[in-house]
């Protein structure tokens, strides 16, 4: 790792992992033995210059799927700001079990000059065959990692077919005991005492007060560190849980389905189903848009860049329809501004880039489906081939499924710019949707050459006869006069939809010194040559 005659000391940082808690309780716990055996194989290589930081980068019950580790993360940043040398693991699969994740790390590795050693693994990374060992390795233990999750899913799935309860909050009414639900009787009450109110008052907010004037609280419990949690005012997103839970009725739920439990139930069948259908009539389209009548294309797809679920939204003016998807400050988790993107455009945008994307051969049904099928269909392949869609301030980032194939990440520079009344994404000619024309903008230039082919057949009229026989006031009919004498490969990008975002009818109607020259045409309302020809 040292060059010869190179005095360098090679500040090695030693991370360890653990996939579960269980054993971290131990005085000497597996990170321990992966720290004592990392630490004896930097101190043989003191010859070499290596030398320990006391910094202890220890994961213990996170997974290696993913990078979300908070010890690993600070790792890399320690790599990046250049305070650390070598990562020393114990074997591969403590620093990640993911190919595309190991990829990442070495992009950090190489970019800042650092490398790493597996204690248990010798191989040689500066030539084909290490890389390929490597590679191998990593491949086994992200087979590994999916084969274990698919045992994990499968025994979930069959056990709660069962009726079995396999953990997590625990529902206010019922108390975990030889890991089986048991109804508390006093909790039981006040889930009854619920279901009957809502069906009294018909609101969840009025509900809540309801609730907070009979000292209805939720349970109050102790958390794993010790902190009293819990005894608060139900809130609005708990009930309308509970309301919905068929837990209540004796039975278990997974993925969509139904099994009976083998818990005892709380609620009868009839005043479960009377809420149920209460809820349905009080809230015909609720915030998300998952019942509207003309649902998201990308509902549920759609993140900004704080880490915000965007929604589909929209609003009226002047008889005018503006869809956009906004972000989600329901729950006031950020301070940022909630950012809003135009719906049609990012929805054509995503479309565009699966057809370019999708093999004909392969996915023939799916191209097909993108331009005929009704939104139904489009939203299930949209489910099928993208996982993710970040918005950002200058850019529009797509995540691929694997189903659609490589590359896995798209990104789109998009920067969101404000034209008249709305915001609109500012996309390269290249990467537009075919058929995202501007209406008005077409009607204008339309009206423009009908105004100068009325000019060509009058014959001895004057421009304000010209113009009243056409409905326009004089100093119209001279604007629309004016754009009549556009460069054609102007217009042609009109009519394709190819102008640049800020052009729209009200900057060109007011273009009062247009040019005759084309090339100062194309220069005065932001066209580049290659996007108008």
């Amino acid at each position: 790792m040292r060059r010869p005659n190179d005095p360098r000391v090679i500040r090695c940082a030693v991370y360890t992992r653990k996939s579960d808690e269980k054993g971290l309780e131990q005085e000497f716990n597996s990170l321990d033995a992966q720290r004592e055996a990392c630490e004896a194989y930097i101190a043989s290589q003191r010859h070499e210059g290596w030398k320990l930081i006391p910094t202890a980068y220890d994961d213990g019950g996170l997974s290696g799927g993913n990078m979300d580790r908070p010890a690993l993360q600070q790792l890399l940043a320690d790599i990046r700001a250049r305070k650390v040398d070598c990562i020393v693991v114990y074997k591969i699969d403590r620093l990640t079990r993911s190919l595309a994740d190991f990829a990442r790390i070495v992009e950090v590795l190489d970019g800042n000059g650092a490398s790493f050693v597996s204690v248990t693994q010798a191989f040689n990374t500066t030539t084909s065959m290490g890389r390929l060992t490597l590679n191998v390795l990593l491949s086994f233990a992200q087979f590994e990692r999916e084969v274990t999750s698919e045992r994990i899913r499968d025994k979930i799935a069959a056990s709660k077919a069962r009726g079995m309860w396999m953990g997590g909050a625990v529902p206010h009414g019922y108390a975990v005991k030889d890991r089986k639900l048991v109804v508390v009787p006093a909790e039981a009450a006040d889930v009854r005492l619920i279901f009957e109110r809502y069906l009294a008052l018909g609101s969840v907010m009025a509900l809540i007060v309801d609730l907070e004037k009979r000292a209805v609280r939720t349970r109050p419990r102790v958390d794993r560190n010790g902190v009293a949690r819990g005894n608060t005012p139900f809130a609005k997103t708990g009930l309308n849980i509970m309301l919905r839970n068929r837990l209540y009725l004796g039975e278990m739920t997974h993925k969509g389905k139904t099994y009976p439990g083998e818990h005892d139930a709380i609620i009868d069948p009839m005043l479960f189903d009377q809420v149920a259908a209460l809820m349905t009539r009080r809230r015909p389209n609720p915030p998300d848009g998952v019942h509207a009548s003309e649902p998201g294309l990308l509902l549920g797809k759609v993140w900004d860049a704080c880490g915000r679920r965007m929604r589909p939204e929209h609003s009226t003016k002047l008889g005018r329809r503006y869809c956009y998807y906004t972000s989600d400050n329901r729950y006031l988790r950020l301070k940022e501004r909630a950012h809003r993107a135009p719906a049609g455009e990012l929805e054509a945008m995503v479309i565009a880039q699966l057809r370019k994307r999708l093999d004909p051969e392969t996915c023939p049904t799916a191209l097909l489906s993108l331009e005929t099928a009704p939104p139904s269909e489009q939203r299930r392949i949209i489910d099928d081939y993208i996982d993710k869609i970040e918005v950002y301030a200058d850019r529009v980032d797509i995540h691929l499924n694997d189903a659609a194939g490589e590359p896995q990440l798209i990104s789109i520079a998009a920067p969101l710019i404000r034209r008249g009344k709305e915001k609109r994404f500012a996309v390269p000619p290249e990467e537009r949707a075919i058929g995202a024309r501007d209406p008005a903008l077409i009607k204008l230039v339309v009206k423009a050459h009908m105004a100068r082919e009325a000019l060509a057949a009058a014959e001895r009229r004057t421009i304000e006869e010209l113009a009243g026989e056409l409905g326009y006031s004089r100093d119209y009919f001279g604007v629309l006069l004016r754009i009549s004498y556009l460069a054609p490969d102007i217009v042609a990008a009109i009519l394709d939809g190819r102008q640049p975002m800020q052009l729209n009818r009200q900057r060109l109607a007011r273009a009062t010194n247009l040019p005759i020259d084309w090339e100062q045409q194309r220069e005065m309302l932001g066209f580049e040559r290659s996007a108008a020809v």
